[in-house]
């Protein structure tokens, strides 16, 4: 069976990946912050996929910290003995205009969404190199889109993209591929937990019938769809790319 890495995988994007590579019959590493919701998430690729509960291992850590990466690469080939892919699932979003966002809000966002990233796939790259793996990072359709009042976070994702398009020359002749995909809005907790109340959310998620030509907002499973065939052989022959599951978003053009 192959392996994937899951960072964020305690909910939204992270949580829809892992349940269902947990259906295309992968073993899984999950980690994130929240120890209970992991254990749950865990629970539900068991019950969901018939996978074994060996199956699934949890490593609750801070991404950030010093040895975060080591922890969660050296446990998982200990568990398993290999890494076929990892997914670069965790990032935090912070709103408000530049001259109300100190220099610390630029940094949290730098140091989650692109230095964690950097790290968590350095480390696991040799690993990913002898299995002829895949990477693939979660951005965001705010990496090539500009948008006011979250210019940080556009920024972080602007790096990242790039952070893939790079790395997946450097890892050509070794055989790995490394994509992304770039999410429009998607229903999940990160706005939520970026600060947003009940109220603003559910008036943002209503704007976003008219901000995506489709005329909703994107599901988790929608996106995991995505990241599983830019993680497997279906996409064999893809490497380097940004693929937008945004509903359309990054084509609109007010006129």
């Amino acid at each position: 069976m192959p392996v994937a890495i899951i960072t964020g995988a305690s909910s939204g994007i992270g949580k829809g990946t892992a349940l269902l590579l947990a259906k295309h019959k992968y073993q899984l590493s999950l980690t994130g912050r929240n120890l209970e919701a992991l254990q749950e998430v865990a629970a539900l690729c068991v019950s969901e996929s018939g996978l074994s509960p060996d199956d699934v291992l949890v490593t609750a850590v801070e991404l950030c910290s010093d040895d975060a990466p080591k922890t969660i690469v050296d446990a998982t080939m200990h568990k398993f003995g290999r890494i076929d892919t990892l997914i670069n699932s965790a990032g935090i979003l912070r709103a408000g205009p530049v001259l109300e966002s100190g220099i610390d809000v630029y940094d949290e966002l730098m140091n989650v969404n692109v230095r964690s990233l950097v790290r968590m796939t350095r480390a696991a790259l040799p690993h990913i190199i002898s299995t002829k793996g895949t990477v693939v990072n979660v951005s965001s359709i705010n990496g090539p889109c500009p948008f006011a009042g979250v210019t940080y976070y556009c920024m972080t994702k602007s790096a990242v993209d790039q952070f893939t398009k790079c790395l997946a020359l450097e890892m050509a002749p070794n055989g790995v591929r490394v994509n992304a995909v770039c999410p429009g809005v998607i229903v999940t907790n990160i706005h939520r937990t970026s600060g947003q109340d009940e109220q603003t959310y559910a008036a943002f998620l209503e704007k976003s019938k008219t901000t995506h030509a489709l005329g909703r907002p994107g599901t988790t499973s929608e996106v995991a769809e995505a990241i599983v065939f830019l993680a497997s052989e279906k996409s064999s022959f893809t490497t380097g790319q940004l693929l937008k599951v945004d509903g359309g978003r990054g084509i609109m053009h007010p006129r």
